[in-house]
Parts: C-alpha cells; structure tokens; sequence
C-alpha cells in the first residue's frame, strides 16, 4: 500500500464543537503508517552537541567522540608483581641447583611502578636470596616477565570511550587509570509532561523516565494540573529541551485534550498512526522540537516508546547501531496487513518464542527477552523462520 493511501497528517479537527457539547479527540479514517510517522518525526533531527561530564556522571551516557590519546598508556615499563627488577640477560643459567652470583644488587619494584631502564623482568622475592651485601638468583627469566611494558594497555591514537557506544563502568575505569576527569558524551535533554491520569497512576510516566534516562538522556518530569488543553500547554510552557514527551490524553475519550494542545503549540504531524499497541499516539513538532504524545496504559506507552522514542534517542545520541539477535522462531507469527506490531519474544532452546503480539500483557512483559515490530505490509513469519530482535532487557 502507498504513502498517499495513507495521509501522513491527521485531518484537522472543527475549530470549536456546537454549543453544549463536549469537543473529543477523532483518529482519522486512514491511519498513518508507522515509519511515515518516524519519517516526519525525525525529518532535520541531527545529534545534540557533544558535552564533557565528570566521570561519575558518564555512565549510562552515550559517549562523543573523544581526543585520541597523545602517549601511549603506560607511557613506560612497570611491574606487574612486587619483585626484583632485573637483565634478563644477566641471570642466564640460574637455577637453585646452580645459585647465580649477582654482582650489582638489584632493584626492588613494587607492582604497578616503574621499571629501572636497563631492566626488562621482574623476579618473585623468594627466586632472589639475599646474605649481607651478597646477593644471589635461583632461576632464571626472559624479558617481559613480570613486566607490563610501555602502551601495552593502549596505544597512541586510541580514544577510550568509543564515539556512539553506552559508556560503562569499564570505559571509566580506564579513563580513570589514564588520568582523564571528564569525558564527552551526548546527552539529549528530554522533558516529559505527566498528563493527569483519572485515577492518578504515574506507572507509565515513570517507565518513559526510566526508559529515557537509560537511553543516556538528562530527564525531566513534570505533571499538568488537568487533563484539559489549557492544562497541558501551560504545563509545555516555554521551556526548551531536544525531546519533549507527554503521556496519558491521546485517546477519544471526553478528557483527552493532548492532541488538541499539541496543535496548540505547535503542528501536529500524524495522529492516529497503524500501530499496535500504540494505536492513539501522535507525533508533533513545536518549532524544531520532536514531539511524541505517548498513550497513558502501560503497553501502549512501551509499544511507542520502542517505536518511536527509541529511534529518536539513537538519532539525537549518535548511538551506533543496536545489534539485533539473530534466532529462528519457535512458533509463527501472524499479522494483520496493514497495521505494524510489536512482538514480544522469549529465548527457548535456542529459538525466539513468541509470547505476544500487539496486545501486551504485564506477564509477557516481565517475562520477554526481546521485541521485534512486524511491518504492516507482511502477514508475520513462519515457525523456523530467522529473525532479528532487540534486547528489551536493555531497556528495562
């Protein structure tokens, strides 16, 4: 099906209802195909710019690119061991059947410190024994033993953190051992607006926070007063941000006014879009800010959150590419033309088990592995059939 039998922008709505009467949210008649959704919502979106943060701060962040190194790390031989720092050369034969006489006496290093630099091996403190003045070797060695020799950890030229990787605990630790206090990262500010949900739950608000923040953005949370329009476009205010997000008030209900504010404050993209779950969210942009106005059930808001949010994320982070899980299905697959799905998968013997499609409940959540979303154009997979998934444990 083409692009133009799917409008990719929602049919206005009447400027105002008849007297008396309650004005409601209307998905239009032709839903919005997904990736034409995506495709609006991140037209002239580019990273955000590159910040340097502490590094207790970095992890979790999606890492810039980073100066190389100018020396070589250790820029120097040291001790791997606590020791006797020796020629290798030197001490050719020793052994304790035939004690080595040492003329000069040898110098003791500490693990970690640096090697004297005519001196290629460390020996244990037992293999050198000392009487007076005199000492003597018991065994032998070769050069490097006991020795981390110079740019043996990293070489000139290499950068510590690779540009659009998730910085973990590792990148900082060798950060720290190079003497680095900061490191560049890109970090999108994300606001989300709670919109106030009838029977006050913030489960889906604070799964989208989660949810962002694990994706190495800087989140902010705020909740509107109502649930009408002029609630929600006082809540966006003036406040600038690279992603704004609400949750809760896209559906057709008489309290759901988020669309309405969105058109408000800014253009409203698509509304309605064929997805599953996920149906009733919108994209929208005010000014160059992506907007994305996410469902209020649980589902729902995950279902857009891997559709929509996650690609918009990755852009505005320049994470490279998630590495998709390569396994056959356990099980088919089925699909309605027409409408994109997210599937959700568990591991079983090597095999990808399907566990739902579409609809997702709170046990196939807790219990998947990974998630892959079926294209309106296809019917679904057959049992046997290889697929690629992504982690959902990555974003829980």
């Amino acid at each position: 099906m083409s692009e133009q039998d799917h409008p990719a922008v929602a049919k206005p709505l009447p400027d105002g209802p008849p007297s008396g009467m309650i004005q409601t949210q209307r998905l239009t008649a032709a839903l919005t195909p997904l990736d034409v959704a995506l495709r609006l919502l991140c037209s002239d979106l580019k990273p955000v710019d590159a910040i340097e943060v502490p590094l207790e701060e970095a992890i979790g962040r999606v890492a810039a690119e980073t100066s190389p190194l100018k020396a070589a790390l250790p820029a120097f031989n040291t001790a791997l061991t606590d020791g006797w720092a020796l020629r290798a050369s030197d001490i050719v034969g020793a052994s304790s059947y035939s004690p080595l006489q040492l003329v000069n006496s040898p110098h003791w290093v500490e693990a970690g410190e640096r090697l004297p630099d005519n001196c290629d091996c460390v020996l244990d403190a037992a293999l050198v024994e000392q009487a007076g003045p005199l000492c003597q070797v018991v065994a032998e060695s070769v050069p490097g033993q006991g020795v981390r020799r110079a740019g043996d950890d990293l070489a000139p030229g290499r950068s510590i953190a690779e540009a659009g990787r998730i910085v973990g605990s590792l990148d900082v630790l060798a950060a720290r051992v190079a003497g680095l206090a900061h490191v560049a990262v890109r970090s999108p500010q994300v606001r989300i607006i709670d919109v106030q949900a009838a029977d006050s739950s913030t489960a889906s608000s604070q799964f989208i926070f989660d949810f962002a923040k694990a994706a190495g953005a800087r989140v902010t949370i705020s909740k509107t007063n109502g649930r009408d329009a002029a609630s929600i476009v006082a809540a966006v205010g003036v406040e600038t941000c690279d992603l704004l997000l609400t949750v809760g008030g896209t559906g057709g209900g008489r309290t759901d006014a988020t669309i309405h504010a969105i058109k408000e404050c800014g253009t409203l993209l698509a509304y309605g879009l064929a997805f599953q779950p996920g149906r009733t969210a919108a994209v929208g942009k005010i000014g160059a800010t992506p907007v994305v106005a996410l469902p209020g059930l649980p589902d729902q808001a995950l279902g857009a959150c891997l559709a929509l949010v996650q690609p918009v994320l990755d852009m505005l982070t320049a994470r490279l590419p998630r590495q998709k899980m390569v396994r056959p299905l356990a099980r088919k697959i089925s699909s309605a033309i027409g409408v994109a799905e997210i599937v959700l998968l568990k591991m079983s013997d090597q095999a990808w088990m399907p566990l739902a499609a579409g609809q997702l409940s709170l046990d196939a959540i807790i219990n998947a592995d990974a998630w892959l979303a079926v294209a309106g154009n296809s019917e679904g997979h057959a049992a046997g059939t290889p697929v690629g998934a992504l982690s959902l444990r990555e974003v829980s």
